[in-house]
């Protein structure tokens, strides 16, 4: 089974940048598409982007599209969501997850592949 750990948040001003990172314990972690999330006190979560076990394909909510940017690095089993131009609407605590991805088109298509969920990262932007 993979476990998910989560770091990287903090509070930034608006328009600043954030790197999140996931670390995966587990061999199989390679083997799995990854995925970020992200929940809003009092919202449901969310979908944020998904990348591909290789790296080479992504997907990401219209929402971020152009300023978040997905990456994992296998040999260190981690996964990164570099987060540009933030917006008071990004605030949320942000989580990763393996998903399944039914086809690239679009977020609607992939889905957590787990119900266990890490503790997240919270991410804070100041207008």
């Amino acid at each position: 089974q993979v476990q998910l750990v989560e770091s990287g948040g903090g509070l930034v001003q608006a328009g600043g940048s954030l790197r999140l990172s996931c670390a995966a314990s587990g061999r199989n972690f390679r083997l799995y598409a990854m995925g970020w999330f992200r929940q809003a006190p009092g919202k449901e979560r969310e979908f944020v982007a998904a990348i591909s076990w290789t790296g080479g394909t992504t997907c990401y909510a219209d929402s971020v599209k152009g300023r978040f940017t997905i990456s994992r690095d296998n040999a260190k089993n981690t996964v990164y969501l570099q987060m540009n131009s933030l917006k008071p609407e990004d605030a949320a605590t942000y989580y990763c997850q393996m998903v399944t991805v039914k086809s690239w088109v679009g977020p609607e298509a992939i889905v957590p592949s787990s119900d266990n969920w890490g503790q997240g990262t919270q991410v804070t932007v100041s207008s």
